[in-house]
């Protein structure tokens, strides 16, 4: 049997989150295919090729399937899963994945499982409720299993000693229902929140965006991938795509560091598996430092500064 992993790219580089899902794949199934799909992106096909576990890339490309048009992946992930061999097609928890998987699943007849965080065996799964504050244990009798997973909970696959075969196949044409108008992406050069493997958030305690330039710095310094809580992208301080919590990014870096975060439930859902978890707030009541591995009570706008110059 084998699991279908949808790659998570974006048609130049594949993401770490794929190797994730390989290793993952692994658990559920004997062999483990990848498919690419998207515009111009042989050069992913061809990294997925390498990843230690992938039995097989499928790479389905498209002049204008650069923005991967759900229907149309859909589509293919269902035809390559109708050989009577598939065990299970896994995607990452991102927009792309949750866009697309819950079409797969519809279109098989299943039930589609979200975010999931464990697997405990071929047929059961982990995955958080109640904005993280419970686990529900679920048992999928499903033929196939359709599953979102947060790539951040499983280990990375390592590269492969010989590159695994790889085929062209076509996408499948879409019914015209839809189709991609625009998008607005706020370019960074730091790392992206999500993959990062350091996260340095700010709160609502910088008073004001101005002043936001301290975790900037402070990031830069660490090659960290900035964040905030809700209350600092209410507030206007930072764009709302880089909003950790609930409603927000989930991530689970090795290091998160919380400045000037008070540590609501909302946010603590999105970055509570993290490894190491550092706090800086001069609220020595703030629930942040329920969860913190490390905690600082001082005013952030002393600590900060030494910080960056201890660095």
């Amino acid at each position: 049997m084998k699991a279908l992993v949808l790659a998570e790219h974006d048609n130049k580089h594949l993401k770490d989150a794929t190797r994730a899902l390989v290793n993952a794949g692994l658990r559920l199934a004997d062999t483990v295919e990848v498919v690419v799909t998207g515009s111009d992106c042989a050069v992913v096909a061809e990294a997925a090729a390498n990843i230690a576990g992938v039995s097989k890339v499928w790479l389905a490309q498209a002049p204008d399937a650069a923005h991967q048009p759900p229907e149309r992946i859909g589509a293919l992930l269902v035809a390559l899963a109708g050989d009577g061999q598939t065990r299970a097609v896994l995607a990452t928890s991102s927009a792309n994945g949750k866009n697309i998987l819950p079409r797969v699943a519809a279109l098989l007849d299943v039930a589609q499982l979200s975010d999931v965080i464990a697997i405990e065996d071929a047929n059961t799964f982990v995955r958080p409720i109640y904005a993280g504050n419970a686990l529900a244990t679920l048992v999928s009798e499903d033929p196939i299993k359709v599953l979102t997973l947060r790539a951040s909970s499983f280990v990375e696959a390592g590269n492969a000693d010989a590159p695994a075969p790889m085929e062209n196949i076509p996408l499948p044409e879409g019914d015209g229902r839809s189709r991609f108008v625009s998008e607005q992406l706020s370019g960074s050069a730091r790392p992206e929140l999500e993959g990062a493997k350091i996260v340095i958030s700010g709160g609502r305690g910088l008073g004001s965006a101005e002043n936001f330039a301290l975790i900037e710095r402070l990031a830069d310094k660490l090659g960290a991938a900035v964040g905030a809580s809700r209350a600092a992208v209410d507030a206007g301080y930072v764009g709302n795509e880089l909003q950790v919590g609930q409603t927000g990014r989930v991530v689970a870096p090795d290091l998160y560091i919380a400045i000037g975060i008070s540590g609501a439930i909302q946010h603590l859902a999105g970055m509570k598996d993290s490894k190491v978890i550092v706090a800086i707030n001069k609220d020595p009541e703030a629930p942040i430092f329920q969860v913190a591995d490390y905690g600082l009570v001082a005013d952030l706008f002393t600590a900060v500064p030494e910080l960056e110059a201890q660095l």
